[in-house]
């Protein structure tokens, strides 16, 4: 799981969607997950740390979670199929308690900013739907990789096979 955050709101320029965009620490990934009118709403309220008189839905959820003694741990956006996201609200109480609760990963995004629960993806997601925000640092990584390789003779296998029957014949 790479822990992710939440870079901002985008719109989908042909159709008008809009898009929740998480990025990686290092900023070298983004994901791009289509998301609902309400949930982007919610989304940017938060961001922009824009206030309402009465709670919103995701406000709501948060505070019937903390009724009920439980805190959001984390949320997991853990498998896509058919471009369709799926996600994981971990709630965890006092004595360690754990409840999983399904989501859609817009809804656990809106919340987990609300409470700042740490967002992951795992490698599935983040192989099927990111792109790199970095190409001069991709091409740096392929250019090293590509000398290792190039740097690579028979003889580093053999001596890798010897030390590997050396280290069985020690078992």
């Amino acid at each position: 799981m790479i822990e992710m955050k939440v870079m901002g709101i985008a719109l989908d320029t042909r159709t008008g969607s809009p898009i929740v965009v998480l990025h990686d620490k290092d900023n070298r990934k983004a994901l791009p997950i289509w998301i609902g009118s309400a949930e982007a709403s919610a989304i940017i309220r938060k961001i922009e740390n824009l206030t309402v008189a009465r709670p919103m839905t995701h406000d709501l959820i948060i505070n019937v979670i903390e009724k009920a003694g439980y805190k959001l741990d984390k949320v997991e956006i853990n498998d896509v199929e058919k471009d369709t996201y799926f996600a994981t609200l971990y709630l965890v109480d006092d004595s360690g308690r754990n409840i999983e609760i399904d989501a859609r990963p817009s809804d656990a995004i809106a919340i987990a900013i609300r409470v700042d629960a740490p967002i992951f993806v795992s490698a599935k997601v983040i192989s099927s739907g990111s792109v790199s925000t970095d190409s001069a640092k991709d091409e740096e990584e392929a250019q090293e990789f590509k000398q290792f390789v190039q740097s690579i003779k028979p003889s580093d296998f053999a001596k890798l096979m010897k030390d590997k029957d050396h280290y069985e014949n020690e078992q």
